[in-house]
């Protein structure tokens, strides 16, 4: 009873902490000269971080068995791998690029899995058979970790794609202006609107050297996460394979799960290997991960919807009014 009712109010409080960071997140937006709000922002990540950390191990001692069997306890491992995440940039002290990512992903999946289940998947239950063996720490806590860095990854390329189709939009805009101008106004009028646009140019060049410097840095970071989550999936998917031997007999049974967790290996692999050909890095790189960010969705949560296959043990039931 002690430990439900601490279980309850760390997720309470971690919630409530997540929810703060946003908020801040936005005043950040709007008043950039206030530092201090960003400084706590990155403190109610940790105090976010030390909550769900405590929520898992309290479940994990009332338990008796680490707390990955069932949707609801997986969905709390992957907001507490989220907030994991957004501390990455801090051990090297760079800006956190990754802290508008991470936040809301915290809390909309910690927000799902208390409001958005039944309350039965809140109980902790006995293992099922399959489930009771020693792999079960290393290939859930490998996958979920790979989710939730591919997924923060990903969104950086979908911002890295959105960032280079505004400005590929506007520079197509500016010059079907300025050759409609020439043709229409007349050579001596065109000639003085290019010269009041070579009076604006070093405002342009800072705003095209400012969106350069994004697209960048967008692009090192959903590198970089997106590396460490397809490491992660791919021990993953290797320890899953020799459970899965153990288990059932057979090293891979083309169960649905294991079916769309080697698509989603082939498409960031897919993603690796353009990043090794300069001519395909940036936009289309960008693309494959945009793809990989789907495909995660459907891996992860879209099988467990269906509750079908070898891993039906992670199917569950919306809540109901």
């Amino acid at each position: 009873m002690i430990f439900a009712t601490l279980e309850h109010i760390l997720t309470h409080i971690s919630f409530s902490i997540i929810l703060i960071v946003i908020t801040i997140h936005f005043m950040t937006l709007l008043i950039h000269e206030i530092v201090g709000l960003r400084n706590s922002s990155e403190r109610g990540m940790i105090a976010t971080f030390l909550s769900i950390t405590g929520l898992l191990v309290i479940r994990w001692i009332y338990s008796g068995h680490s707390p990955l069997s069932n949707l609801y306890e997986s969905l709390i491992f992957l907001s507490w791998s989220f907030s994991i995440i957004h501390m990455i940039p801090k051990i090297r002290n760079n800006k956190n690029y990754l802290s508008v990512i991470t936040a809301p992903s915290a809390i909309f999946t910690q927000g799902f899995a208390t409001s958005g289940l039944s309350t039965e998947m809140h109980q902790s239950a006995i293992l099922v058979p399959a489930l009771q063996s020693q792999w079960l720490m290393m290939h859930v806590s490998m996958m979920l970790l790979s989710y939730a860095a591919l997924l923060c990854g990903s969104l950086l390329s979908v911002a890295l794609l959105v960032v280079t189709f505004r400005k590929n939009i506007d520079m197509f805009f500016k010059s079907k202006n300025l050759v409609i101008k020439s043709f229409i106004v007349g050579e001596v009028e065109y000639l003085n609107d290019k010269r009041s646009v070579f009076k604006n140019t070093s405002f342009i060049s800072f705003r095209n050297y400012y969106k350069y410097q994004l697209t960048q840095r967008l692009d090192y970071w959903s590198y970089r996460v997106i590396s460490l989550g397809f490491t992660f999936l791919t021990i993953g998917i290797l320890s899953g394979a020799v459970w899965a031997n153990e288990a059932w007999g057979s090293y891979w049974n083309w169960d649905p799960k294991e079916t769309w967790a080697f698509i989603t290996w082939i498409i960031f692999a897919i993603y690796s290997h353009t990043r090794t050909n300069k001519s395909l890095q940036d936009t289309h790189s960008a693309l494959a991960a945009s793809i990989g960010f789907l495909i995660i969705w459907i891996c992860y949560f879209g099988i467990n919807l269906l509750g079908i296959g070898l891993h039906s043990y992670g199917s569950f039931t919306l809540t109901s009014n």
